[in-house]
């Protein structure tokens, strides 16, 4: 691969985390507005409010980058970085069309895993280092739920690898049939509600609840900083969204797929994170100790008994 491919393809990923998340983040707003009966923003570039969320990012640039005096300063200015960069990494190993994606690599359903994990430590970061009580609190409760929900992920998405027989995402989209909405169904219930989870979106918000910790780790932070843990909530919101697509709805599966993949991977997407807005306008925020009981006597039993049907289905089949 020559050097400008490889550029090409890095500038492919980082447009698609500039850009998807804000259409994420707009359709949220008009979403949200359309279900509650409200007015979103109306005037910002005209029709419908558009450029609502541009406006929004200029507001956070002009606004001043402001340090606490007692805190980790290296840590607080870094995790911003790190709850954003690793959606970038992520979307880049999403394959989208045949034979296209960003970075195409042997294992991208653990990479895609691992870095995952990797960005919801931003907000461990950030709470860790912001010398705040508040924050404190919030990225306590961030770490407890990562570790809650991080295990019932891992396993609905091993339940759809060992079904495919490969870790490869390209591979497992061209073993994908239709009965796999029946047969990995319980697998997807627990991916979507353990990637809300992940994502810290009602109703798992307590490690950011605004009317319990202020904003939890984010409280301290200000200007453009805050602004990337926006952006990363957004563009983990399109790759969970994405990535459900790919794993269970069979990606660029469709009429006219050499043509027209593309097209229904990223309806796919779409659909999810819709789905997404749709839970946090109807869901009520959880207390702490129903997080856990969820994770703990629901999700991580149901994940368990679906990857155990998937290995009788896979020995029976082969």
């Amino acid at each position: 691969m020559s050097l400008l491919e490889i550029s090409l393809r890095s500038l492919a990923a980082l447009a698609a985390v500039l850009v998807l998340p804000l259409v994420a983040g707009q359709a949220e707003h008009k979403v949200m507005a359309h279900m509650q009966g409200r007015l979103g923003p109306m005037y910002a570039g005209g029709f419908h409010g558009w450029a609502q969320l541009v406006a929004d990012g200029v507001k956070f640039v002009q606004k001043e980058d402001i340090t606490p005096a007692a805190a980790d300063r290296s840590v607080f200015r870094l995790a911003p970085a790190v709850a954003l960069i690793p959606y970038v990494i992520a979307i880049a190993l999403l394959p989208i069309h045949p034979g296209l994606a960003a970075a195409e690599v042997p294992g991208s359903v653990l990479l895609v895993l691992a870095v995952i994990g990797v960005g919801v430590l931003g907000t461990l970061m950030a709470g860790w280092a912001s010398a705040n009580k508040y924050a404190l609190v919030g990225g306590m409760r961030s770490a407890a739920q990562l570790l809650a929900y991080e295990l019932p992920l891992v396993l609905s998405v091993a339940s759809v690898a060992m079904a495919a027989g490969t870790l490869s995402l390209a591979g497992v989209v061209e073993a994908w049939t239709p009965w796999w909405l029946v047969w990995q169904l319980p697998g997807a219930i627990v991916f979507l509600i353990a990637a809300t989870a992940e994502l810290q979106r009602v109703p798992f918000d307590a490690p950011i609840a605004d009317s319990e910790v202020v904003m939890g780790p984010w409280t301290e932070y200000t200007g453009l900083r805050f602004a990337f843990f926006m952006l990363a909530e957004y563009a983990g919101m399109v790759v969970m969204g994405l990535l459900f697509g790919i794993l269970w709805l069979g990606g660029w599966q469709g009429p006219f797929a050499e043509q027209l993949g593309w097209l229904w991977t990223l309806l796919k997407g779409a659909l999810i994170v819709l789905l997404i807005i749709w839970i946090r306008v109807s869901w009520p925020r959880m207390r702490e100790d129903q997080l856990q009981r969820l994770a703990w006597t629901v999700l991580v039993p149901l994940a368990l008994a679906q990857l155990a049907l998937t290995a009788i289905g896979v020995v029976v089949t082969t």
